[in-house]
Formats: C-alpha cells, sequence, structure tokens
C-alpha cells in the first residue's frame, strides 16, 4: 500500500499562498514560513504532518500527494479548510 510523508502551509486565501510559495521559490524555508503563517496546528512542527496513506486526508490533498514529485512545492490546492502549499517528503508505493 503506498504511503507518503508530506508537509504543507494553509491560509485562508490564494494571494497570502501563491506570496508564500514565491517566497519558498526565492530561497525561504519552508518550515520557518509554516510555523510564522500555517492557520493548522502542524504549523509548529513546520507544516508536518507525518505518514500516511490514500484516504487519510482530503481528496484534494490525496489527488496531489500520491501524485506530485517529491520534494517539490505544489499549490496552492483548495479544500474546505482553506489553501495549502504541499511538499511531498517521501512516498513509497
Amino acid at each position: 500500500m503506498a504511503k507518503a510523508a508530506a508537509r504543507h502551509i494553509l491560509v485562508e486565501d490564494e494571494a497570502t499562498c501563491n506570496e508564500l510559495k514565491a517566497k519558498i521559490a526565492a530561497g525561504e524555508d519552508f518550515a520557518a514560513l509554516a510555523q510564522q503563517h500555517s492557520t493548522c496546528p502542524s504549523g509548529r512542527n513546520g507544516g508536518d504532518l507525518g505518514t500516511f496513506g490514500p484516504g487519510q486526508m482530503v481528496p484534494e490533498f490525496d489527488k496531489v500527494v500520491f501524485s506530485a514529485p517529491v520534494n517539490e512545492v505544489q499549490g496552492p490546492v483548495k479544500t474546505q479548510f482553506g489553501y495549502h502549499l504541499l511538499e511531498v517528503t517521501q512516498r513509497t508505493e
């Protein structure tokens, strides 16, 4: 069964999500930005969500986590919680 480890930053609007993505692309630290900006409790841990399998996260999340390249920031991804930047840090098929 597939498993993935990922981290994310959750914010309320797409504009903020895009701004943070640009900062990461410019070299700022994902974990530090997660601690400063994420509205998810995982932000305290740099956005780390740990390891999980398909179906354990919302469908929009799963779609990205189990298809996107590893170690490449994806997003904005809209869910009922807001807008996410996602980075798959590890995945096994």
